[in-house]
């Protein structure tokens, strides 16, 4: 009877899917977190090295060819980092997304309208305000999309490290903000950089999709079909002339996330268990390595504050962050349109949106990407060290918010503890 009892009481016993929910969300958060720090470490040591008297070899290790010559891959080291390494972490990105929107956050429309609606914001008006500040300036036609992403990682290590007496609800609602701002941000990078089409190669691509999907469905779990398959669709769609990291998303999405009867867990969360902690402790850091390496000099530091293109990537990643992702879910929360998180006042949704501007790792990609042709590579480097610079200062200001915002929810706690029963 007791037994039975406790079965009725224990939530892990009622909602066992909705358990395992959690629990993969605080795992994820945990690896994230962790994956954050050393991003942070990595992009610091690469500042520290190309602004040291030791440039000139960290110029020739990301400028190292690894060529495939047979397939048509005349890469270079950081190459590889920008189009293969982050096409893992795509995929995890890809997971992620489906577990949400299958039997996460997601999954309930009412729960899903806030994020959903503050990641729209969170695009739409780092957008409007890059392509104002920065209109006719070289590279501003794709440019503009540099300041649309939320890094995952560094925005959830801050909260992490930070925002630790926040209600839980705040890691959910920046998470699940995160990954739709994600998802929109590599749609943006399929439509901006495809310029030529292969069609062969593109259906070629669509055949691997569909082979995997097919496979998914009749439960297939051998890694010597996935694999190959993996990267046949990603040399397909760079071959294509589509961003080969695309690869990663779809494959994503299109793996299950609802486990069989006679399964402990579904194939999404194995993955994810397995990769996730390469992704996030070893893929992203790499790139980061390779992507940092802004040299910092004065010259750079005046040309943030004056050049049109640096102070589009700097106003709209923080300002046009912070005011879309609050102002829009303030708007959607006064009309009824979604639900304010459980345990969270307005100034905490404010300082979750000041962590929205934090736009590193996609950020960076899209700066490479967008500006790769324009002038002499300066272009490049200035909206990289916007990018760095903004999302330093916004990992600050959101931090400092999330450390008051912190006490005062102790102090509510301590004083419920204190009231008689």
């Amino acid at each position: 009877m007791d037994g039975a009892v406790a079965a009725l009481t224990d939530p892990a016993e009622r909602f066992p899917v909705i358990t395992q929910v959690r629990s993969e969300l605080s795992r994820y958060l945990r690896t994230e977190t962790v994956g954050g720090a050393v991003l942070l470490i990595a992009a610091a040591v690469a500042l520290l090295w190309v602004n040291s008297p030791w440039d000139d070899s960290y110029v020739a290790m990301t400028e190292a060819k690894l060529a495939i010559p047979a397939l048509h891959l005349d890469f270079t080291l950081a190459d590889w980092t920008k189009d293969g390494l982050l096409a893992v972490f795509f995929f995890v990105a890809g997971l992620e997304l489906k577990r949400e929107l299958v039997v996460g956050e997601l999954a309930d429309p009412k729960r899903a309208a806030l994020p959903i609606i503050a990641a729209v914001g969170g695009v739409v008006t780092p957008a409007l305000i890059a392509v104002v500040v920065g209109h006719g300036t070289p590279g501003m036609d794709r440019g503009w999309a540099i300041p649309v992403a939320t890094d995952i990682a560094f925005a959830l290590a801050v909260l992490a490290m930070t925002g630790s007496r926040i209600p839980a609800s705040a890691r959910v609602f920046l998470l699940s903000l995160a990954v739709v701002d994600d998802l929109m941000a590599i749609v943006l990078i399929a439509v901006l950089f495809t310029t030529t089409l292969a069609l062969l190669w593109l259906l070629a691509a669509a055949a691997c999709f569909a082979a995997w999907a097919l496979a998914q469905h009749k439960r297939i779990s051998t890694p010597w079909l996935y694999i190959p398959l993996g990267l046949v669709s990603w040399y397909a769609l760079h071959e294509a002339g589509i961003h080969p990291t695309l690869a990663g998303v779809v494959l994503g999405l299109l793996t299950r996330v609802r486990p069989d009867p006679d399964e402990d867990e579904a194939p999404a969360t194995r993955l994810e268990h397995l990769i996730q902690p390469i992704s996030a402790g070893l893929c992203v850091p790499l790139f980061a390595l390779f992507a940092s390496g802004v040299p910092l000099d004065g010259k750079v530091f005046g040309e943030l504050f004056t050049d049109r293109m640096a102070l589009a990537v700097i106003l709209g990643l923080l300002l046009g962050k912070t005011a879309g992702i609050f102002g829009i879910s303030w708007l959607a929360i006064r009309f009824g349109v979604a639900k304010r998180p459980a345990g969270l006042g307005y100034r905490d949704m404010f300082a979750l949106s000041v962590l929205g501007a934090i736009g590193f790792t996609v950020s960076l990609l899209v700066a490479e990407l967008a500006l790769a042709d324009v002038g002499d590579g300066s272009a490049v480097e200035l909206a990289k060290a916007a990018v760095l610079l903004t999302s330093m200062a916004a990992s600050l200001a959101g931090s400092a918010l999330l450390l008051r915002r912190g006490r005062v929810h102790q102090a509510r706690r301590d004083d419920s503890a204190l009231e008689p029963e």
